[in-house]
């Protein structure tokens, strides 16, 4: 049967008549070794690139997720353009912070959960259905977050059901929150959160969004060594993702460029940003 299936190049019924309309419960069941918690750590500490500033927030028609580019090793900058915010689907998207090799495979297997859920069921999840699979995923590592390598993401989209933005943050044990207008995680989410509280509305237009999540990047970056701001030097600007009724769209590169000379060009003006209204 094995020299058959070699042969042929057939599956194995088993991998053709899956069980759940999970694909981590089918990787489990199959390959569990495969999954990241179920990895063998060497002995020690384990050094390891870590991600860091991820930004979110709403506005009427939609929401805008963004993240900086810098990893970090210690006090070491590991890599200076890093991708921290990618699609989950048409209507969603992750940001990462934590472990950043660990976070990168954690979204790829959410990509593929949802896919695997679309084809299993023939439709596909909700919002408030996709933030509890990523809460599981997560939990799912604690053993290696108790060890350092933790992955604590933001999730964001287009809630067809509701039509609005949402946005969701999440602990170590995978333990799950709705943010409301605005959140933060990572290294320098303190410093991008007080940011936002101080700039936010409700009534933001979608450039007025993209704005504020520049800005809470730049005065993360201004007091967390962690973040990085933008580079205009090396071009390496913060990656900014829309989402709205029409789906995930990622700014262009000379979006984000101009965004964030923008944005720079104001704080030579005003070092330390825009100021808020006392009253």
């Amino acid at each position: 049967m094995e020299a058959n299936t070699r042969s042929t190049g057939r599956l194995p019924a088993a991998f053709l008549t899956p069980g759940s309309s999970s694909f981590m419960d089918f990787l489990g069941a199959h390959s569990p070794e495969l999954l990241p918690g179920n990895r063998r750590l060497p002995e020690g500490v384990v050094e390891a690139p870590h991600g860091t500033t991820i930004v979110a927030t709403t506005f009427p028609g939609g929401v805008v997720l963004a993240g900086d580019r810098r990893a970090t090793m210690g006090n070491m900058i590991a890599q200076r353009d890093i991708e921290k915010v990618f699609p989950a689907d048409e209507y969603s998207a992750v940001g990462i912070a934590g472990t950043a090799g660990l976070a990168v495979e954690m979204v790829k297997l959410f990509q593929l959960e949802l896919e695997h859920f679309e084809k299993v069921e023939g439709a596909t999840l909700s919002l408030e259905g996709k933030a509890n699979r990523l809460s599981t995923m997560i939990r799912s590592n604690l053993g290696m977050a108790m060890q350092g390598l933790a992955v604590v993401p933001l999730f964001a989209g287009w809630d067809e059901g509701k039509e609005k933005g949402r946005i969701f943050s999440y602990d170590v044990t995978g333990g799950r929150s709705e943010e409301h207008g605005f959140a933060a995680t990572g290294s320098g989410s303190i410093f991008a959160r007080g940011s936002m509280k101080k700039l936010y509305r409700p009534d933001l237009t979608e450039e007025q969004a993209t704005t504020l999540v520049v800005q809470a990047l730049y005065d993360a970056a201004d007091d967390d060594s962690a973040t990085g701001g933008p580079d205009l030097y090396r071009h390496i600007y913060p990656i900014v993702t829309v989402i709205t009724d029409e789906g995930f769209r990622r700014l262009s590169d000379e979006e984000s460029q101009e965004l964030a000379r923008t944005v720079t060009n104001r704080r030579l003006e005003q070092p330390d940003g825009p100021r808020a209204a006392l009253l």
